[in-house]
C-alpha cells in the first residue's frame, strides 16, 4: 500500500458569493455559496456544510471498512454531524464537532460489538483525526424492529 495519496479539487467563482467546485474523476460539479450568516445565499452547499459532510462521509466509510474487516453485519447506519464555529482572535474557526451515529443492528447480542466499532471508527477516521476542532461522539445503537417480523 502506498504511503501517501494526493487529491485535487478546483473551485470557480461565478457571481456574487457563489461558485462551483469540482473534483478530479468526479463528473458532477457542485454549486456553493458562502452561508447566509456571511452574506451568502440560503439553501446552497457552503464551505461549512462541505466540512461537516466530509466528517460524516469519512466516518461512514471508516465504519463500513472496519465492520467488513470484523465481519460485522448491521442493518443501517445514519450519521448526523454538528459543528460549532466560534470567533477567536485570528477569526472564525470550527471549535467543536460532534458526530451522532445511529447504528441499527438485528439482535441485542450485536449491540456491544456495534458500539465498539462506532467508537473505533471515530478514532480511526482520517478527517476527524485531522481536525484542530474538538471532536466528540454521541453514539446510539438500536435493535431493528423489522427483523423477524413476518
Amino acid at each position: 500500500m502506498e504511503k501517501s495519496y494526493s487529491y485535487r479539487t478546483t473551485a470557480y467563482w461565478i457571481l456574487a458569493r457563489r461558485g462551483i467546485v469540482s473534483a478530479e474523476a468526479v463528473p458532477q460539479a457542485i454549486e456553493f455559496s458562502a452561508p447566509p450568516e456571511f452574506g451568502g445565499e440560503a439553501e446552497m452547499w457552503t464551505p461549512e456544510t462541505f466540512f461537516l459532510a466530509s466528517v460524516a462521509t469519512c466516518y461512514i466509510s471508516t465504519f463500513r471498512a472496519m465492520a467488513e474487516y470484523s465481519k460485522f453485519d448491521n442493518v443501517a447506519l445514519d450519521v448526523t454531524v454538528d459543528g460549532t464555529i466560534t470567533k477567536e482572535a485570528g477569526g472564525f474557526l470550527f471549535t467543536e464537532v460532534t458526530i451522532h451515529p445511529v447504528l441499527t443492528v438485528a439482535t441485542d447480542e450485536e449491540c456491544d460489538k456495534g458500539l465498539k466499532l462506532l467508537l473505533k471508527s471515530e478514532a480511526a477516521c482520517l478527517i476527524s483525526r485531522s481536525l484542530k476542532a474538538r471532536v466528540s461522539i454521541d453514539p446510539v445503537v438500536q435493535v431493528s424492529k423489522l427483523v423477524g417480523v413476518e
